[in-house]
C-alpha cells in the first residue's frame, strides 16, 4: 500500500519547470507588461516554464547578451538585429512579431503649428543621447525633402525630454510612442497638450519590438521556445484586454515602478500591436515585403547595400501557432 500511495504521490506531483531568462530591452515599464502579465498570471507556469525577466539596456545589448548566452529570450528592436545579422552574423534570430508599426514619432505640443515633418524646419529638436531613432532620422527627413541642417538637433538626456518641451526651451522632441504619458502630466502643469506626429505616417515603414531568441535555444531546444511563444501571445492578447491588470502585474514584479503611468505607457503601445497590419498578415508573422521594408531602412542608415544581406535569414516563424 504504501508503494502504491508513493507511486500515486509522485504521478501527482506537478511537472518539472524549465528554466527560462527572458531579457526585456529597457528597464520596467508598462510597455513592457505582457512578459510580466504572463509571469504574474500564471501562463507561462501552465505552460511548464519557470520564466526570469531581467533588464537590458537597449536593443542592442539585448542581441549582444542573447549571442554569449547571458539569456535565452528577448525583446529588441527588428532593427538592431538585422543590423547585427549583416554585420557580424550574430547568432539570434527574430522569432515573432510585437510591433508592427514603428514606434517612433516626433512629440510637439498642440497649437506649436508643427503639424507635419516638415514644419520643423528652422526649429530645435531634442532627442536622447543613444536613441535608435537617431540613426534613421537623416535618412527619415532626406525621404521627405528636408535638409537636415535646416533643424537643429540636440542630444540630451532622456529625462529632460519633457521639462524641455513643457517650458518651450525646443519645439520637439524624437520619442517612442509608447512614453507619450510621461509628457502629459509636464505639459499639463503648463496648460500645454501633447500632440505626436508617427514616422510611419512619414513613410518610415517596418517592424519594430520583437521577440528575439540566441540560435542556441532555438537548435537545442525547439519545444521549449514553442510553448514560450504560445505563452507569450496569449499573456499578451489577455494584458492588452485588460490594461488596468498589466499595469498591476508590472507593478507587483518591480514594486518602484508608479501604476498610473504603467498603464498609460500599456495603452499607448496597444495601437502598435494591434492595428490593420497586424490583423492582415496574424499574430507575430513577418511579412516579407514589410520585412524588406525594414531591411532597407537599416540598410540606408548604416550605408549598407540592400542587396547585402536577405532578412528572411533573421527570422524563424516556426513557433507560431
Amino acid at each position: 500500500m504504501k508503494t502504491l500511495a508513493l507511486a500515486c504521490a509522485v504521478l501527482a506531483a506537478p511537472a518539472f519547470a524549465e528554466d527560462v531568462t527572458f531579457l526585456i530591452d529597457w528597464l520596467p515599464s508598462g510597455d513592457k507588461a505582457a512578459v510580466y502579465y504572463g509571469v504574474e498570471k500564471g501562463y507561462f507556469k501552465d505552460a511548464g516554464l519557470d520564466v526570469t525577466i531581467q533588464s537590458g539596456r537597449g536593443s542592442s545589448d539585448v542581441v549582444t547578451k542573447l549571442a554569449t548566452g547571458a539569456a535565452d529570450i528577448g525583446t529588441g528592436g527588428l532593427s538592431a538585429l538585422l543590423q547585427a545579422r549583416a554585420e557580424s552574423g550574430a547568432p539570434v534570430t527574430a522569432i515573432a512579431a510585437i510591433y508592427t508599426v514603428q514606434p517612433d514619432a516626433i512629440f510637439t505640443t498642440e497649437g506649436s503649428g508643427i503639424t507635419r515633418l516638415k514644419d520643423l524646419e528652422g526649429k530645435t529638436v531634442a532627442t536622447a543621447t543613444f536613441s535608435a531613432s537617431n540613426v534613421v532620422w537623416p535618412i527619415l527627413l532626406k525621404e521627405n525633402g528636408i535638409d537636415a541642417d535646416s533643424i537643429r538637433l540636440l542630444k540630451v538626456d532622456p529625462g529632460a525630454l519633457a521639462p524641455m518641451l513643457a517650458t518651450g526651451q525646443i519645439a520637439a522632441t524624437i520619442n517612442w510612442l509608447t512614453v507619450a504619458p510621461a509628457f502629459e502630466g509636464p505639459l499639463a502643469e503648463v496648460g500645454k497638450v501633447l500632440h505626436n506626429i508617427p514616422w510611419s505616417d512619414a513613410g518610415f515603414e517596418g517592424y519594430g519590438l520583437s521577440l528575439l531568441a540566441s540560435d542556441r535555444m532555438i537548435q537545442s531546444k525547439p519545444e521549449t521556445l514553442r510553448k514560450f511563444v504560445a505563452a507569450y501571445e496569449k499573456a499578451q492578447a489577455a494584458a492588452i484586454a485588460d490594461p488596468a491588470g498589466a499595469a498591476a502585474a508590472v507593478q507587483s514584479l518591480a514594486p518602484g515602478i508608479d501604476l498610473a503611468a504603467a498603464e498609460g505607457q500599456w495603452r499607448a503601445s496597444i495601437p502598435l500591436m494591434v492595428n490593420p497590419t497586424a490583423e492582415k498578415d496574424g499574430a507575430g508573422v513577418f511579412e516579407p515585403g514589410l520585412l524588406r521594408a525594414t531591411w532597407d531602412w537599416v540598410a540606408r542608415s548604416q550605408g549598407l547595400a540592400p542587396d547585402s544581406f536577405d532578412p528572411a535569414t533573421a527570422v524563424d516563424t516556426r513557433f507560431l501557432k
